[in-house]
């Protein structure tokens, strides 16, 4: 494990309990930062990842917080016991995260962007109430095929949120035009499509989150970008930011911009890594890993007794390169 790279999860990843292992195992180093998380915020967010409720936790102002903070105190543990890595990268929120770790973002300043995130997205939910699916075993290509049909059809937003991966796409919108894609979809009568529903508050990554965007780049705008000193993926590009100033623009098209994340594995990838190393809550980043490239080591660190057996086996390889 000598060139690994980063990679931070995002919404979905949450779970009650996340966290609390690493403050128990690694207290010196996690509990001052969910400690210093909770002055912050202004509420305990760390008993919200320790105890939930989960019903809570799941609220869309709470999980981007909550997700981000628990994946930073993993990236903190495992910087303290791991080379940097030469890459990094981070699917939808776990970007903020992500750019805490190649320099460009202060770790407060990316908390408070989250939060603010998270609320900007719920306030349009509430507004304008949405819904996301995931589309299994269809190209991106077709994906987005059904979703212009549907847009010219009924008038009703639905677009691609998300391509994890060459058939796994994620579409978001208005319920009514989620509910039509996953009928065509799936009226399609081909075997190996499935289209699955998510619990997400927001519709992510469409559109619709057009009517955020000023005041959240209002909000970015306010923040210290530094240019980062490790290269850093962007989801809306798919490839590295070079300099602060991209890194916040990024970040402003992403709120509403589609997350390119198999063109962002690739470019991971380009960089001649010997291991994918899931900095946070949760496997999904894991799986996409494996089943786009096999070949390549796999770790998933979210939690004392993952990251202990990843360190043991990077002591393991530096010991016989010796």
């Amino acid at each position: 494990m000598q060139s690994t790279s980063f990679l931070f999860p995002g919404q979905g990843s949450q779970r009650v309990g996340m966290g609390r292992d690493l403050r128990d195992t690694y207290a010196d180093i996690v509990a001052p930062l969910f400690r210093a998380a909770d002055d912050i915020l202004g509420f305990e967010l760390s008993q919200l990842c320790f105890a939930g409720p989960e019903d809570r936790l799941e609220r869309t102002d709470i999980t981007q917080p909550a997700i981000f903070i628990a994946s930073l105190a993993a990236h903190r543990v495992l910087a303290e016991m791991l080379p940097a890595p030469v890459v990094v990268a981070g699917h939808s929120l776990g970007e903020y995260t992500a750019l805490v770790a190649a320099g460009v973002l202060d770790w407060t300043d990316a908390l408070t962007l989250v939060r603010r995130r998270g609320m900007l997205m719920a306030e349009v939910n509430e507004s304008t109430p949405g819904a996301m699916a995931a589309a299994l075993g269809l190209p991106g290509a077709e994906v987005e095929r059904i979703c212009a049909a549907v847009r010219d059809d009924t008038g009703e937003v639905v677009e691609v949120a998300n391509y994890n991966a060459d058939d796994q796409t994620v579409v978001s919108g208005s319920v009514a035009g989620v509910t039509e894609f996953t009928s065509r979809a799936t009226g399609l009568g081909l075997p190996e499509v499935k289209v699955k529903r998510l619990k997400v508050g927001a519709p992510f990554h469409s559109s619709m989150m057009a009517a955020v965007e000023a005041e959240f780049a209002a909000e970015l705008g306010r923040v210290r970008f530094a240019d980062p000193v490790i290269p850093v993926i962007a989801n809306v590009t798919a490839q590295p930011v070079t300099t602060g100033e991209r890194a916040r623009e990024a970040l402003r098209a992403q709120l509403a911009g589609s997350v390119r994340w198999s063109e962002s594995l690739r470019a991971v990838h380009g960089f001649g890594v010997d291991a994918f190393i899931e900095v946070g809550p949760g496997r999904v980043l894991t799986g996409l890993c494996k089943r786009a490239y096999p070949e390549i080591a796999n770790y998933s660190a979210g939690d004392a007794r993952r990251i202990q057996s990843l360190v043991a086996e990077a002591d393991a390889v530096r010991a016989e390169a010796v």
